[in-house]
């Protein structure tokens, strides 16, 4: 397995010092440089505690030596699309940190903005946080194993409202969810 922490910390723009202090409870720049260079063994605490720091996924720290990873090869930018000086590894979606899990929701077929194949990752929120989710896309449980997805509109105690994507859609009233998900990222195949 091929330790990634020194290439994550870079890419996020930390040094060994900023890390070391990110982690909880904190511990020594020197620590963390061991750790990156393999002199030091990497247990599941410390990929938990450095993960937690840098806000990814515990497993995005390593990786085997075989396995081909996605790349950032340009960026988009107003003048156009522009080559990196040197690609750099995509990190993709955690649950760690910034909130509750992340959750996705497959799009079958297409309903307002969103088209058949679509994947939609949505982060699960605790009922005193629904506030901040109004006027975006979320998906709430129902009783009996049944969801609603739409868009937040309102909410008044322990009931929210949810327009459903798409055309002449009714709104749905849940009450007293456990948690809703926010939409935070939309995966379309081309």
């Amino acid at each position: 397995m091929i330790n990634r922490i020194r290439d994550i910390r870079r890419q996020k723009g930390l040094t060994l010092a900023d890390l070391a202090a990110a982690c909880d409870p904190p511990t020594t720049a020197q620590t963390i440089g061991r750790l990156e260079t393999g002199m030091r063994n990497l247990s599941t605490k410390w990929m938990d505690r450095i993960a937690a720091a840098m806000d990814v996924d515990p497993e995005s720290l390593v990786r085997s030596g075989l396995s081909a990873q996605p790349q950032v090869v340009a960026v988009l930018a107003p003048g156009g699309a522009e080559a990196l000086a040197s690609p750099r590894e995509a990190i993709l979606p955690t649950d760690v940190g910034s909130g509750g899990p992340l959750l996705a929701l497959e799009v079958e077929a297409a309903a307002g903005p969103y088209q058949a194949g679509d994947l939609l990752w949505l982060r699960q929120v605790a009922p005193e946080d629904f506030a901040r989710a109004i006027n975006r896309d979320v998906l709430v449980p129902r009783s009996g194993g049944r969801f609603a997805f739409g868009r937040l509109i309102d909410r008044k105690g322990t009931m929210v409202g949810i327009l459903p994507p798409g055309q002449g859609q009714k709104q749905q009233v849940v009450d007293n969810p456990a948690w809703i998900a926010v939409a935070e990222m939309l995966v379309r195949p081309l």
